[in-house]
């Protein structure tokens, strides 16, 4: 049984340079990343907003040619939400060279009627209170995904933990696990988080691949070896969707399933980085995607 995943976050212009090149002004965002990397695997309710005149038709034709339900994308009078960045040549850090909010300093999130029964909810890192709300237009019932940034964890910790004491599972990377605990290594931040209410904790640790923890076990996930790595932006967003992606097409929340995600979201991230923006994410085929699972499933095969 495939049921249907609610998406809930940016969508946004970026401006990338790395040491493959730069690209200006083209398609990005949380919300965009997972549903084109999500929709191989589940179908996408999307909630956004973009600028009322400046968000070309061929963008919402891409998310719709993937079979993304579009009806909670919003346009707005303004700009679409801006953002230009350069990574270092060996990808460890980023350098923030502009943030334009434009609509999205305003993004109310609506949930359309049609949406409020959504089994499966992943939340981008969209401002806590934000996050609160939609979680409230939701059935009680619906599995919540939830990630979020280092910015909410130093300016809105509060609203922050409500969110994730409502959450079934969190995504974050091991900077956040300190940040959010003042632990220094993730096998003592991970058991205070587990405390906060999620069932599962997800750490991701970027090239060195990704953790489960729960109260009972742990889990480790390998991302892919790439030896040519165009632009790494998306690809956090990009694992989460191939693991909730997983998770609605199958209708299962079980261990087992969660762990099985977390390696489709690996191979799914993998992709996100082989082109600038979601230009790699736009072609991949779910055939490819089975490969790549099958190359992480070699590599810790022990027969």
């Amino acid at each position: 049984m495939t049921s249907s995943l609610l998406v809930v976050g940016s969508v946004a212009f970026d401006s990338i340079e790395t040491r493959a090149g730069k690209r200006d002004e083209i398609l990005g965002g949380a919300a965009t990343y997972i549903s084109l990397a999500a929709s191989h695997f589940a179908p996408i309710n999307l909630v956004g907003v973009v600028g009322e005149d400046d968000f070309p038709d061929e963008h919402v034709e891409l998310l719709t040619s993937r079979g993304v339900d579009i009806t909670g994308l919003h346009r707005a009078p303004g700009r679409t939400f801006r953002w230009a960045g350069v990574y270092a040549d060996d990808f460890s850090s980023r350098t923030t060279l502009d943030t334009q909010l434009g609509v999205f300093a305003d993004f109310d999130p609506q949930i359309p009627e049609a949406y409020s029964g959504s089994r499966y909810l992943l939340l981008g890192n969209i401002h806590p209170a934000l996050q609160l709300k939609v979680l409230d237009a939701v059935d009680a019932g619906c599995f919540v995904a939830a990630d979020t940034m280092n910015l909410w964890i130093d300016t809105t910790l509060d609203e922050l933990k409500q969110v994730i004491a409502r959450a079934d599972l969190l995504v974050i990377n091991d900077e956040e696990s300190f940040m959010l605990t003042g632990e220094p290594q993730i096998a003592t931040a991970a058991p205070k988080i587990i405390e906060m209410g999620p069932k599962y904790l997800i750490i991701k640790r970027g090239e060195h691949g990704a953790f489960l923890f729960t109260a009972e076990t742990t889990f480790f996930a390998p991302a892919v070896p790439l030896a040519d790595v165009i632009d790494p932006t998306g690809a956090g967003d990009c694992f989460a969707a191939g693991l909730l992606g997983l998770v609605a097409g199958t209708d299962s929340t079980d261990p087992a399933t969660i762990k099985r995600g977390m390696v489709y979201g690996a191979a799914t991230a993998s992709f996100a980085c082989e082109g600038f923006g979601v230009e790699r994410i736009a072609t991949v085929s779910r055939d490819e995607i089975e490969a790549r699972f099958q190359t992480l499933r070699d590599l810790v095969s022990l027969d």
